[in-house]
């Protein structure tokens, strides 16, 4: 079903809980004007529609969208990592991947299958029981983290992390505009079954929530930074993240530095 731009317009100003004024001050258009693209009665030129997704923080996969929506060819392209242009994008994740050994970091998709790994990542999720190398199918990262006999069952501050995860989960899917990507989302938490309830604010408050793993007797205390590309020009680019992990104790660390240096 074709939607047409006035509906695709205002729909991603709610989403971002923008007023009309708002957005035309930060689109460095007249409100008047967004009214009447909003409206219909004016028809928007293919740099305003441009503008106005700038503004609005749209991604290129829905950029797209608004243009074709306008009456106006794609701008943006949707690469593999594969194809020879894309050869210093793989270079500079690999760079990444490597420079962070030997803790893990792992590059995602926007529905949250392995792309790429460093070693200290497939290693950690082949001792978690997870194979993400010989799977037969993509590995899943928010599948494997979710699903009861998966990674979650060596979670043990489970209760904790579970509600900051699913904000996540739902937080990336409702900002990228594609239903296909929320019902996605939604299908992977419906998957995890029964979910514990969540206790109140633990005490002492931490900068960030530490992953606590008991792998078999095994402990060990992450946490993780997610990373993007600052001004993507391809789909493929744009729908890329960079999970990286950090030791939050001495234990940790040094278990990563001599598992790898064995």
């Amino acid at each position: 079903m074709q939607t047409t731009f006035p509906t695709l317009c205002k729909q991603w100003r709610q989403r971002r809980h923008l007023s009309q004024l708002h957005l035309a001050e930060t689109a460095a258009i007249s409100q008047r004007h967004l009214s009447w693209l909003e409206s219909g009665r004016s028809q928007p030129s293919r740099e305003m529609v441009l503008k106005i997704a700038e503004a609005l923080e749209v991604p290129l996969r829905e950029r797209n969208v608004l243009l074709h929506a306008a009456g106006f060819a794609a701008q943006y392209r949707e690469s593999g990592l594969a194809e020879p242009h894309m050869a210093p994008i793989r270079g500079a994740l690999l760079a990444v991947l490597e420079h962070h050994m030997p803790f893990p970091a792992v590059v995602v998709d926007r529905k949250w299958n392995r792309v790429m790994a460093n070693r200290a990542a497939d290693g950690l999720f082949t001792l978690a029981g997870a194979d993400p190398v010989g799977a037969a199918e993509p590995f899943n990262l928010a599948a494997a983290t979710l699903a009861p006999e998966g990674l979650r069952r060596y979670i043990s501050n489970w209760e904790e992390a579970l509600p900051l995860f699913i904000q996540r989960l739902r937080s990336e899917a409702l900002a990228s505009g594609q239903a296909s990507i929320i019902a996605h989302v939604e299908a992977l938490i419906r998957s995890a079954g029964e979910l514990p309830s969540t206790p109140g604010t633990p005490e002492p408050l931490l900068p960030v929530m530490p992953l606590e793993l008991n792998i078999d007797g095994l402990r060990l205390s992450l946490f993780t930074v997610m990373s993007t590309f600052g001004t993507p020009q391809d789909i493929t680019t744009d729908e890329l993240r960079i999970e990286a992990f950090y030791p939050v104790d001495d234990a940790t660390s040094t278990f990563f530095r001599e598992a790898i240096a064995s």
